[in-house]
């Protein structure tokens, strides 16, 4: 009953958003510079930032005190309409489309009350993120912003085959509709038919993957020839391309054929860090992810024993390998993997960027302007500029000190409605 009536006052709060608003900060990230701006005022009007100032305007309406404002926040890898548990793979034979998505309505506001205002779902199942994104633009549920790619795409066997684990009577042979795609003739189709379901975005499984009911998480999984028909029917229909990959081989063909994104990467070699750099393919690390899955591991029971070595040995490496494209000047974007670790907690994905060397401004600012590029969405999300989406956010104190400070976030206006005060 309370958390019905929390719902209800969320949404009635949302809509009650204020033509003209003054939202002052002690400081200010504005998601273009690496700095620290002091004493600052953000004018809205609408749904769009109309002008910042310095100083406390003498029109304030919001007054943050002594907190740190920045733009809404973007991870550009979730999976918003699930959650990992011990009970996943038979979940999967019990519950209905309709179970999903209802247990994904408090994973959305969670994780829009976490300050992250859009979120790019790299794979779901029953178009569930699509109806999922379409309901939060229409009003009907709060939650962030989603970009999403709707069924990822595989090849037979291969880490999003839906198929893999199950018995031979309820195996079927899932094809391009399901996300199963072998030659080049049917990964076009796949391509097309994430287009017909109306997916934002193509996503691959260019390697095997760590929770997948499959032997190996690293093998390469799509030859080239497939690498290219998927990424020339994209752009055709002007989708970008994100590859989940662990093995060096799956995401240096992924890079050649042209990928926009490597997802994870956690074998990445310094030659694919090289060809990386050279094509501007972005890397989208989620630490978060392995730290957790190694940390489930060791739970006796929570993973078969399929996933579990893969879990133990994957899982703490990419910290490492983030650690190291970050030295070698691999474009660095913001993701996590929600839904592997728990929607909500976002935020600490942060520590980790730090804790493996990356200081606190620039592991913040990776959720910004580097996240709204990635999602071709730079001309109204990612920075706090006159004439944006007024997607806005606070912290307590100053999170470049303290990052765990965006444990705390404790204001969050998207599209100039504010969500929470």
């Amino acid at each position: 009953m309370i958390r019905t009536l929390l719902a209800g006052a969320l949404l009635l709060c949302a809509q009650a958003a204020a033509a003209q608003s003054f939202i002052y900060c002690a400081r200010m990230i504005d998601g273009v510079e690496l700095a620290v701006h002091e004493d600052m005022t953000i004018e809205v009007r609408d749904n769009r930032i109309f002008a910042v100032h310095d100083g406390r305007h003498e029109a304030t309406t919001v007054d943050l005190g002594d907190s740190t404002c920045m733009p809404g926040l973007i991870d550009a890898h979730v999976h918003i309409a699930s959650e990992q548990s011990p009970t996943n793979f038979v979940d999967r034979f019990r519950l209905d489309p309709a179970d999903y998505a209802l247990a994904a309505v408090p994973y959305a506001e969670r994780t829009l009350l976490a300050g992250f205002t859009t979120v790019r779902d790299l794979g779901s199942s029953d178009n569930l993120s699509i109806k999922l994104r379409d309901a939060i633009d229409r009003g009907h549920i709060s939650g962030p912003r989603v970009i999403t790619a709707g069924k990822s795409l595989a090849t037979t066997g291969g880490h999003a085959d839906p198929s893999n684990g199950v018995n031979m009577e309820l195996t079927g042979d899932p094809g391009p509709k399901e996300g199963v795609v072998n030659g080049a003739a049917e990964a076009a189709e796949g391509v097309r038919q994430r287009y017909k379901e109306r997916s934002d975005l193509i996503k691959i499984t260019a390697t095997g993957g760590v929770l997948s009911e499959a032997t190996s998480g690293m093998n390469a999984q799509f030859n080239d020839e497939e690498l290219r028909a998927i990424v020339t029917t994209a752009k055709d229909y002007g989708f970008k391309v994100a590859a989940h990959a662990h093995g060096d081989e799956g995401m240096r063909r992924a890079v050649i054929a042209g990928v926009d994104s490597i997802e994870h990467g956690t074998y990445m070699s310094l030659e694919t860090m090289r060809l990386m750099r050279e094509r501007g393919t972005a890397f989208v690390p989620t630490i978060i992810a392995g730290r957790f899955v190694a940390e489930m591991a060791e739970i006796d029971g929570y993973f078969s024993e399929t996933v579990r070595p893969k879990a133990r040995e994957i899982g703490p490496l990419i910290q490492d390998t983030f650690a190291t494209a970050y030295e070698e000047g691999v474009h660095i974007v913001f993701g996590t993997d929600s839904g592997v670790s728990p929607h909500g907690d976002n935020w600490k994905e942060f520590g980790y960027m730090v804790e493996a060397g990356m200081p606190e401004i620039e592991a913040l600012t990776s959720a910004m302007m580097p996240g709204a590029v990635l999602l071709d969405r730079a001309g109204e999300l990612g920075s706090i500029e006159a004439g944006k989406l007024a997607d806005i956010i606070a912290a307590p104190g100053d999170p470049t000190s303290d990052i765990s400070l965006m444990g705390q976030v404790h204001f969050v206006m998207k599209d100039g409605r504010i969500y929470k005060q």
